[in-house]
């Protein structure tokens, strides 16, 4: 039995990781978000690709008590042995709410262009797309938050560095032009939030939907570094996770205690 890879292999004196010299051609010449970059897309980065992933990845890998951020804590509390146990549960909820958002958001603009794409007018374009997913009874990805209200901060920034390094094509007009049309359906400024920028930016560097979440779980699992930490120096009585448990178990009405 034979197995192929392109990914990494090992010799005595040397370390090959998709075909360039681990020690002599990457270590101390790019970033992890670099590698991240490498490994999806089979080459090393240009400046402003390396520049726009890493800006990405920084802005969805830290936003305070997350589900993600607070399940890592909890589950610190329980294992304080197995560190990587706390990570990984930070990571397990990477969904359609939190963290994957931008997977499928990248995946209604990609495949919104293949299927109207024909009509060359962005606007009808966009006018399809929130068609259909209001028949199908969809949710419209990338849009909404519950702190950043009417302007997410990122986004604003996130679409200038887009701009200004080049990568401001046809997934972040298509959804923007969504943003216009659901604003006026609404009647008021709806959010575009981080997720919906992330996937249209990405989406515009030529990665496929289907990677574009494991950038977000790769940032979100560096930020929870900084949780664990906090976890770690609080103390065991003094951390979040003890109070929120202490909270729950003392406020809880156990509405079937008494069934004999």
């Amino acid at each position: 039995m034979k197995f192929e890879t392109n990914i990494g292999m090992s010799k005595p004196d040397a370390i090959y990781v998709h075909g360039y010299n681990l020690a002599e051609d990457l270590i101390g010449n790019i970033t992890l978000a670099d590698m991240a970059f490498l490994g999806a897309m089979h080459r090393r980065p240009t400046e402003a690709e390396s520049k726009m992933l890493n800006a990405c990845m920084v802005a969805v890998c830290e936003h305070g008590f997350t589900p993600s951020s607070i399940s890592a804590r909890l589950t610190y509390l329980g294992a304080p042995e197995a560190v990587q146990a706390a990570v990984a549960a930070g990571l397990l909820g990477a969904g359609s709410v939190y963290l994957g958002a931008m997977e499928n958001t990248a995946q209604m603009l990609q495949e919104g262009w293949e299927k109207y794409g024909e009509a060359q007018d962005i606007s009808e374009v966009a006018t399809r797309i929130l068609e259909e997913r209001k028949a199908k009874k969809l949710q419209v990805m990338g849009f909404g938050h519950p702190v950043h209200k009417p302007v997410d901060p990122r986004t604003t920034k996130l679409f200038a560095l887009a701009q200004e390094l080049g990568f401001s094509g046809k997934h972040i007009a298509l959804i923007q032009e969504i943003h216009q049309q659901m604003s006026e359906q609404k009647g008021k400024q709806m959010t575009l939030n981080a997720a919906g920028a992330i996937g249209a930016i990405l989406s515009d560097m030529n990665l496929h939907f289907s990677v574009v979440k494991s950038f977000a779980v790769a940032a979100r699992a560096v930020g929870l570094i900084a949780h664990i930490v906090e976890e770690m120096e609080a103390g065991r009585k003094e951390s979040m996770a003890q109070k929120l448990y202490d909270h729950i178990e003392e406020n809880t009405i156990y509405l079937k205690e008494n069934r004999s």
